[in-house]
């Protein structure tokens, strides 16, 4: 089988890792789908991704597609694909609050976006979710500066912070902010009864329920997680029927067939708790708790669009984010997570007719440049 080369970045943005391309040099969109398997190493019936560049957990299997914008509200146009580990399959449908914050510092480093003075303000359009990110980092040299102060939850040591703000975050898959226009439904699960949960839909769908409906703490750290096989089934069962209920997927087939959204997570009010480093975080240092699944898997941090829409979720009367949230949480709202606390900002209020409108989420990311050159993918010679 023929080797295909292509120019490609590598980065690592907030707790992610991604392949990062040119729109230019990849062909028809048609044709991106076995490109990005065969540079991941999918599919890989041992979860390994060893014959490319995954890392065998939905974090480290993805693929972002650059190039510039023609929009005059954007600077540049930004494509995210989740990469499956274990199928042949790439989902176009959501977007990563993780990459996102390496996609500014790539359009500078690249020359799409020439900045001057010390900091740059780089326009996102996402093309996943049809929505607006604003990324604001400082500059050395004319290139993103890499060396700050800002620690992040779950990765090591410290970089320079990339502010991203998304703007408008409220319907980017379903169209609505409150998909059934509810905070909290109940739905009818087959396998499990009734169950209460809140469908949100901001920067990503997400479905919340209990942690304690569930049968857990919220504590919960990974590992415990990977191993209780019952409550993975029991939260993939909430994940499609929200899915169908949130109009994202026609029936349970359809929900099965699409990995990435919605996210689901379970909460839980302020509690102490380990992380994956054994440090303690103590219950005054959060103002909830939460656990998601993405792609199947336990996160070890949180997805960033998820933890976005945890803030937002968490700024609505009546939903289970908002019932777990401690009473008088400051403006920005501190998430207790498997790797530490992951702080986020949510501006979120009624119109005149009581409808919640999402204004704006923000949060702090570091990314940095990990290598470039050329990537080789083994293809099929009609490709």
């Amino acid at each position: 089988m023929p080797l295909r080369t292509l120019p490609a970045v590598f980065m690592r943005g907030g707790t992610s890792r991604a392949i990062m391309f040119h729109a230019r040099d990849l062909p028809d969109r048609a044709a991106w789908d076995p490109i990005f398997l065969a540079a991941m190493g999918s599919p890989d019936p041992n979860g390994r991704q060893l014959d490319g560049m995954g890392g065998g957990i939905s974090s480290l299997s993805k693929v972002c597609i650059l190039a510039p914008s023609n929009r005059e509200d954007a600077d540049i146009d930004y494509t995210f694909a989740q990469v499956q580990i274990r199928e042949a399959a790439v989902d176009y449908r959501s977007n990563c609050g993780n990459m996102s914050s390496a996609v500014g510092p790539f359009a500078v480093d690249e020359a799409i976006v020439r900045p001057n003075g010390d900091t740059a303000v780089v326009r996102i359009f996402n093309t996943n979710t049809k929505k607006l990110i604003r990324s604001t980092f400082p500059l050395q040299d004319g290139r993103a500066a890499t060396d700050g102060d800002l620690a992040i939850p779950g990765v090591a040591g410290t970089g320079a912070p990339v502010r991203l703000d998304f703007l408008a975050p409220g319907g980017a898959t379903t169209g609505r902010l409150l998909p059934t226009g509810a905070p909290l439904d109940r739905l009818d699960i087959p396998g499990l009864g009734t169950v209460e949960l809140s469908m949100v839909d901001a920067a990503n769908a997400c479905v919340f329920v209990r942690a304690r409906d569930l049968g857990l703490t919220g504590r919960e750290l990974p590992e415990e997680l990977e191993r209780d096989k019952a409550v993975l089934e029991k939260l993939q069962l909430v994940r499609r029927a929200a899915s169908v209920a949130m109009g994202i997927a026609r029936d349970d087939a359809e929900a099965r067939a699409i990995g990435g959204v919605p996210f689901v997570g379970f909460v839980a009010p302020p509690m102490g708790a380990p992380t994956l480093a054994g440090e303690p975080i103590a219950a005054a240092q959060v103002d909830l708790t939460a656990r998601f699944i993405s792609n199947g898997q336990p996160h070890r941090a949180l997805p960033l669009t998820a933890s976005l829409c945890t803030a937002v979720a968490a700024r609505i009367s009546g939903t289970l984010a908002n019932q777990a949230l401690r009473p008088g949480a400051g403006e920005s709202i501190r998430i207790g997570m498997p790797s530490g606390i992951l702080t986020v900002g949510a501006d979120v209020a009624q119109d005149a007719a009581g409808a919640w409108v999402a204004h704006s989420g923000a949060f702090y990311r570091t990314a940095r440049r990990l290598f470039d050159g050329r990537l080789y993918v083994p293809m099929p010679a009609r490709a």
